[in-house]
């Protein structure tokens, strides 16, 4: 098994996971998965699941900025 996987989320990176005992702790590549920081998930599927929820959640800046009042 391997101590370190890339989580991919949409067509991005969103960080990589790294294995601290019998879990991983993420790392975010960028501002937009800064929530996910740090957090610990016990399988990196778990973790991309997370990564996927969270832009789910909160759609890239630029989409927003299409939007006109």
């Amino acid at each position: 098994m391997f101590n370190a996987y890339v989580i991919e989320a949409g067509n991005e990176a969103a960080g990589i996971v790294i294995r601290e005992g019998h879990r991983f702790r993420f790392h975010s590549s960028s501002r937009r998965y800064w929530d996910l920081e740090g957090r610990y998930f016990r399988k990196p599927h778990d973790a991309q699941r997370a990564a996927i929820d969270l832009i789910a959640l909160r759609p890239a800046r630029a989409s927003r900025a299409l939007v006109r009042p």
